[in-house]
Formats: C-alpha cells, sequence, structure tokens
C-alpha cells in the first residue's frame, strides 16, 4: 500500500512539473498551466489535456475547443497533438490559423512546424486577407518571409478577377502571385490564359513571362511576354505580340494596345492585316486608333493591297509615313503616302512626293512632281495626276499643269505629248502565248473578235487538258487555266491634249516602216494608239504642225522641250520593300528653246484643221 501510494504521489508530481513547463499560465478544464521559453507554442486554452507517455519527448494530446498561440499567431482546432519537445503541433478539426487582423487560412488538418514558423494545411484550405480568397487542397506557408505556397490546383479571387492555377505561390506582405501551369484569370473585360502568371491585387497588374492569349468581345491579344492592367484593359507586350480583332491584325515586336480606347502602338517589323480589305501594311512603327480608324505607320513603311484575286496582282506602296484612314460609315478606306512615295504594281510603276489613294472609288491621287510607268512602253510626268482603276488596272489618267507623255513604239522611237492638261486612256488586253490578244475595249468586226475568242477558248481547254489527273482548276489556285495561259497587259489606247498642246510622233507604214516625224502643235488634240503605235489623230483650234523626213531627223528633231525617257528612276519591287536603294533623280539638263519655225525649212507643212 505505502508503495502505490508512492507510485502515484511521483506521477502527480512529474505530471505537475511537467504542465509547468510551458512560457505561460494556460487555462486546461478550469486548472492554471505555468508558461515556459518564449520560442515555444502557447497553450492557451483546451477543454481536456492528456499528457503521452513517449520517452524522452514531452507530448501532449488537446481535447475541443484547443487555442494556440505563437509569435502573434493564434491557432484553433478540435483536436491538437503538441510536442512541446521539437515545437511541433498536428491539428485536425476546423482548423484555423489568424495573423493578425489581415491573415486567416481555414483548413480540416494543420502541422505546424514552431522552430521555422511554417503552417502545412491540408483538405478543403482556404487562406484570405483583405484583397482576395485562396482556395486549395493543400497549402504550404511559410510565415517567416510570408509566402503561401500550393503545389496543386489553386483558386484566387479578388474583387474583380477570378486566377486559377496547377501551382502557385502568394505573398500576404506584397500581394503579389505567381501562378504556373495552365493559368487563367478571367474578369468582366475579358479572359487569360497562359503557362505562368505573375499578379499584384494591389495594382491589378498582371505581368507574364510565357505564351499567353487574352480574349474579349473586341478580339484576341497574344504575346509571350509583357503586362496586363485588368483593371483599365491596357496591355504592354514584348517578344512578337499581336492583337487581332474581326477586321484587323496587328503584331510588333512589341505592341501597346488600350482596349477601353483602342489604341495601339506596335515597333519593330510591324505587320497590320486589314482583313475585310486584303491590304496589309508593313512598318518599324506604327500607331493605331480604332475609334477614328485612323493608323500611321513610319520606318520603312509600305502598303499591300491585293488588287486582283484571279492574277494575284498586288499594288505595293512605299512612303517615309503612311496613313490609313477608314471610314465606318461606307466601309471604305484611304491610303496617304507622305514624302518619297514609290508604287509598284504589274502594269504601274510610279513615284512622287505625296500620294492618296480611295479604296472607295479605286481612284489614286498623286502630288508634287509625279512620274509614272506602265509596261516598259509608257512614261507620264505632271505637277499633278490622277488616276482611276478598273477592275484593278489602270483605265483612266488625268494630268494637270506641265503635263508631259511618252510612248515607246515597237521600232524604239519616243512618240512625246505636251500639254496643260492631259487625258490618257488605256485598255486591258489577255495576251496567250501564242500572243494571241483580246482588248476588252476595242470594237472590232464579229467574225475577227469571235476567232479571237475562240482561240483563247482552245488555249483555256488545253490548259485544262493538259492538267494532271486529280488538280482542281477551281477560281483561286495556282493551277487553274486562265492564271497559267494568259495574262492581263495595259496599252495606252487614247491621249486628250487641252491647252498649249504639243506632240512629237513617229509616222509608220502599214509594214511597220518609218514614213517620217510629225511635229504638231495646237490648242488642243486627241490621239489614238493601236498596238502602241500612233493611229488616228485630231487636231483641234489652228494646228501648226510639219513632217520631217526620216533623213532629216536630227537629236534636237526628235525631242520636245523638258523631254527626258527616265526610265532608270522606275522603282522595282524590291526597291518598293525596301530590300533595294532607290536610283536618286538626276536634274534635268536645261536645253536653249527653239524659236518657232526654225526646222520648217528643213520639213513639208501640213495643216489640218478638224472642226468638232
Amino acid at each position: 500500500m505505502i508503495r502505490l501510494f508512492s507510485r502515484i504521489l511521483f506521477t502527480f508530481i512529474w505530471l505537475f512539473f511537467l504542465v509547468s513547463s510551458t512560457d505561460a499560465l494556460a487555462q486546461v478544464g478550469g486548472a492554471s498551466v505555468a508558461a515556459g521559453p518564449g520560442d515555444k507554442v502557447e497553450l492557451f486554452h483546451a477543454d481536456s489535456l492528456v499528457v503521452l507517455n513517449i520517452p524522452g519527448q514531452v507530448v501532449r494530446k488537446l481535447h475541443n475547443n484547443v487555442r494556440l498561440r505563437h509569435k502573434g499567431v493564434l491557432m484553433y482546432c478540435n483536436l491538437a497533438i503538441q510536442n512541446v519537445t521539437t515545437n511541433v503541433i498536428e491539428a485536425y478539426g476546423n482548423v484555423r490559423l489568424v495573423q493578425g487582423d489581415t491573415i486567416n487560412v481555414r483548413g480540416d488538418t494543420m502541422f505546424y512546424y514552431g522552430n521555422t514558423r511554417q503552417a502545412n494545411m491540408r483538405g478543403h484550405v482556404v487562406m484570405r486577407d483583405r484583397k482576395m480568397t485562396l482556395t486549395t487542397a493543400q497549402l504550404d506557408y511559410d510565415m517567416v518571409s510570408g509566402i503561401a505556397h500550393y503545389p496543386v490546383p489553386g483558386r484566387i479571387v479578388d474583387k474583380e478577377n477570378v486566377l486559377t492555377s496547377l501551382e502557385g505561390y502568394y505573398d500576404t506582405r506584397t500581394k503579389l502571385s505567381t501562378f504556373r501551369r495552365n493559368v487563367r484569370l478571367v474578369n468582366t473585360k475579358g479572359t487569360l490564359t497562359g503557362d505562368s502568371l505573375l499578379y499584384n491585387s494591389l495594382t491589378r497588374l498582371a505581368t507574364f513571362q510565357g505564351p499567353t492569349r487574352i480574349k474579349n468581345k473586341d478580339g484576341v491579344l497574344t504575346a509571350v511576354a509583357g503586362q496586363y492592367n485588368t483593371t483599365t484593359g491596357i496591355s504592354n507586350f514584348q517578344r512578337r505580340a499581336t492583337v487581332e480583332t474581326p477586321k484587323y491584325r496587328l503584331t510588333g515586336d512589341s505592341l501597346y494596345y488600350d482596349n477601353v480606347s483602342e489604341l495601339g502602338i506596335a515597333k519593330g517589323k510591324v505587320i497590320m492585316v486589314a482583313k475585310d480589305r486584303k491590304a496589309v501594311i508593313l512598318g518599324d512603327h506604327v500607331r493605331y486608333n480604332g475609334k477614328a480608324g485612323i493608323s500611321r505607320v513610319t520606318g520603312h513603311a509600305v502598303a499591300k493591297s491585293l488588287a486582283n484575286e484571279t492574277t494575284n496582282d498586288t499594288l505595293y506602296l512605299r512612303a517615309d509615313t503612311l496613313f490609313s484612314f477608314d471610314n465606318k460609315v461606307t466601309n471604305t478606306r484611304r491610303l496617304v503616302g507622305q514624302k518619297n512615295v514609290f508604287v509598284y504594281k504589274s502594269d504601274m510603276q510610279s513615284k512622287c512626293d505625296s500620294l492618296i489613294y480611295d479604296m472607295a472609288d479605286s481612284t489614286i491621287y498623286f502630288y508634287k512632281k509625279p512620274i509614272l510607268w506602265s509596261q516598259n512602253k509608257y512614261q507620264m510626268e505632271a505637277d499633278s495626276m490622277t488616276v482611276l482603276l478598273k477592275n484593278n488596272r489602270i483605265h483612266t489618267m488625268y494630268l494637270k499643269a506641265k503635263s508631259f507623255v511618252i510612248s515607246l513604239d515597237t521600232l524604239k522611237n519616243f512618240n512625246q505629248v505636251k500639254g496643260r492638261t492631259i487625258t490618257a486612256y488605256f485598255a486591258t488586253k489577255l495576251v496567250n502565248p501564242d500572243t494571241i490578244s483580246v482588248a476588252s475595249n476595242e470594237v472590232q468586226p464579229n467574225k475577227k473578235r469571235n476567232a479571237q475568242t475562240n482561240t483563247i477558248k482552245n488555249a483555256v481547254a488545253s490548259a485544262t487538258n493538259t492538267l494532271p489527273k486529280g488538280v482542281s482548276t477551281r477560281k483561286n489556285e495556282s493551277t487553274t487555266p486562265d492564271s497559267v495561259r494568259l495574262q492581263e497587259q495595259t496599252t495606252l489606247e487614247r491621249v486628250i491634249v487641252d491647252g498649249n498642246g504639243q506632240s512629237i510622233y513617229y509616222a509608220l507604214n502599214e509594214k511597220n516602216k518609218l514614213i517620217g516625224l510629225n511635229h504638231v502643235e495646237c490648242s488642243r488634240m486627241n490621239i489614238e494608239f493601236t498596238d502602241n503605235k500612233v493611229g488616228r489623230i485630231r487636231f483641234y483650234g489652228h494646228p501648226d504642225s510639219q513632217l520631217i523626213p526620216p533623213k532629216e531627223i536630227t537629236g534636237e528633231t526628235k525631242e520636245l522641250d523638258g523631254f527626258r525617257w527616265r526610265e532608270a528612276e522606275k522603282p522595282t519591287k524590291g526597291q518598293v520593300l525596301w530590300l533595294e536603294t532607290p536610283p536618286t533623280e538626276k536634274p534635268a539638263v536645261k536645253k536653249p528653246l527653239k524659236k518657232k519655225g526654225q526646222n520648217k525649212p528643213l520639213a513639208q507643212k501640213l495643216v489640218r484643221k478638224v472642226n468638232n
């Protein structure tokens, strides 16, 4: 009996000193417990306490309404196992961790390591602060660094956004979140998806380093690196970003885009595509105002417009600065080129100081000493020019002030026309490999026209029959008979001169042999061309004409004042695309003025008056 009593007394004394080893008094079932060292987890309250007999360690099992405290952090649960020796807490059931008045974490289970201040939550984990709510199945919270890590799928919700990812980190101090793998950000302005994302809950700024896609009602934006403000809708991207709307696609090495104002700024190898108009604009710097429908392009600026789908004929326009104006009412577009403008098209090449291309009526306006070439046969100059396209080919040209037209005939002679204003009309022909052509704007005898039409039909049929089996001949495919067998050719058909008209043309007979050189001056003239040769001519208002025989044609008589054949300046496709350097214009050499009638003793005068 004495021995039994001694053992009970010894156990009671040992238990008393064990409970008293904590660093503060604690209420345990109404009893007082003494405090221990300051770095130990404090037991603040439990309905009951059981000391576990584990050799070398002090372990307690706490039941119901358990409250623990450590370094300003409060912990609550239904059941806790406290290892006083290792300073580790195992918490189960309605686990809650409260840090100050900002951080609140709930979960099914928690393992808390007091020496490192690390809390590992498991189960239905919910972490809240003033800016966001995080839900996940597993959360490791380092209270020294303030960083919470969830290695499994998680979801963060703040005032404006919902973010999900397969892995993430949240800095409770800077409010900065890092998301990895299958990242998705959703708000009222759009949806962002990517592989990696850095998000600040304070600034609502999303930063990403990896392929990212932002989609909203206005379009889609893709990039590799950059920032997106989820509040303002402003994006700032690098490493080849693209913004795509139903009508446009804008791509650049860097891209700034304001989704609200529809303002976009792209830099570095910029490509802007107008989908509905099959047009492309290239440059080093593009500023796009979506609401106003205005784009400005600088630095190697080039515009490409698909003029004809069947023949893949494209108009290329180069300038120091390019503007694009969209009319949203009529759904039409204007291109404006400023300074050092070059144009290249299969049937037209040109250079001038400034240009306006109105796509609504297919009209091009050239300003400040423009010059235009066509089919290696025609050169036209004036103070200003207007070109009308029909079926995307040159149809009519208006030359105003100091107008000069040069036509190179089959004998390499230069037919020349000068005047105050000149109107030139062109015709388009289809040419087959056997050089058989049909002039679309010419009136021919039915028999001859039918014969030529049948020849072309036979050429088309022949091309179709020689195609490999299984090759399609549908429209828009590169193997269509029209694109393989036939080509469009633009020829000068008629020239009308008004005011101070002068002309030099070479008269040829039916055998294409030179008869002589005609020099005519009159107030108005109408010159018709056939197969690039001068045909019928009409002069109005007291014409003064002279015919110079072939033997008497000299260098001076072959040129009108101001004549310059400037074919060397004609821009190539490579020059318009900034792949080659265009040649500079050579200054004109002024020649002494000829006196009126100076060459008349050498020629036979031919004066013809034709009434209207």
